[in-house]
């Protein structure tokens, strides 16, 4: 692979380590939102929603990891 396709390709995964601390930082938020609400809205729609919503960032966060060791893999 030639300097400038490995360049560009350092840029899509710097991007996506970028996108990655923005969605941890969602989540840490959500997950602090669903932590704090009072007991008698445990096992509620709220709660349930944004333990899904948690859930479901943590593996966007886990593919964007795995396609980023992707792209580190293609560029050695």
């Amino acid at each position: 692979m030639n300097r400038l396709r490995r360049a560009r390709l350092q840029g899509v995964s710097d991007s996506i380590s970028e996108l990655i601390e923005t969605l941890r930082d969602i989540r840490d938020n959500e997950e602090n939102y669903k932590e704090n609400m009072p007991e008698n809205l445990y096992g509620s729609e709220r709660y349930e929603k944004a333990e899904e919503a948690v859930e479901q960032i943590e593996e966007a966060i886990e593919l964007l990891e795995s396609a980023t060791e992707s792209i580190e893999e293609a560029m050695s």
